[in-house]
C-alpha cells in the first residue's frame, strides 16, 4: 500500500491509499477518487513537505494512524518497513524548520543567497514544485504526511 496527500480543483487536501500508483491512476481516470469535502472528482497528488538540506530546530509529528478507508491488513514485513521509514521521517524532521505555505519563497530564498541555508519543510503546490526543480533548486517529498505545528493539540 502507499498513502498520497491528494488535492482536489477547489483545493481540498486530504488523503488515500492506494496497492500502487497506477492503481490511483486508474481509480482517478474512472472518476472512483472523490473529494471527502466537496466530492469533485477531480483530484491530483498534492507534494508533501519538501526539505532543503541544512539546519533548524523545529519539530514537527508525523500522521501514523491509517485513514479509515483502510481495509485490509499489511503484511507484517510492510508494517515493520513503514514504521522505520516513519521513524527515519520523524528523525529528520528533528532538525527541520516548518515554514508552512511559504515554502516556495524560502527554499528560493536560501538557493539564491537571500537567507541563510537551513533545513526547512512544508507545503507547495505541485506547480510551485516543478518551478523550483525548474530552477535547479532541489526538493523532495516527504513519504508521510505531517500535521503541521499550529494544527497539533
Amino acid at each position: 500500500m502507499i498513502v498520497f496527500d491528494l488535492s482536489c480543483e477547489n483545493g481540498h487536501q486530504f488523503e488515500g491509499w492506494f496497492a500502487s500508483s497506477e492503481d490511483f491512476e486508474d481509480q482517478r481516470e474512472r472518476s472512483l477518487v472523490t473529494c471527502p469535502t466537496c466530492a469533485s472528482n477531480k483530484v491530483s497528488k498534492a507534494l508533501m513537505a519538501p526539505a532543503v538540506q541544512g539546519k533548524g530546530n523545529a519539530r514537527t509529528l508525523i500522521k501514523q494512524e491509517p485513514p479509515s478507508m483502510m481495509s485490509a491488513e499489511l503484511p507484517p514485513e510492510v508494517t515493520k518497513a513503514m514504521d522505520a521509514l516513519a521513524k527515519a521521517q520523524a528523525k529528520a524532521l528533528e532538525a527541520s524548520e516548518w515554514v508552512g505555505d511559504k515554502f516556495a519563497d524560502t527554499s528560493r530564498a536560501m538557493h539564491y543567497g537571500d537567507k541563510d541555508e537551513t533545513t526547512i519543510h512544508g507545503k507547495a503546490t505541485p506547480k510551485e514544485a516543478q518551478d523550483l526543480h525548474d530552477e535547479g533548486i532541489t526538493v523532495t517529498p516527504l513519504p508521510f504526511p505531517i500535521i503541521p505545528p499550529d494544527d497539533l493539540n
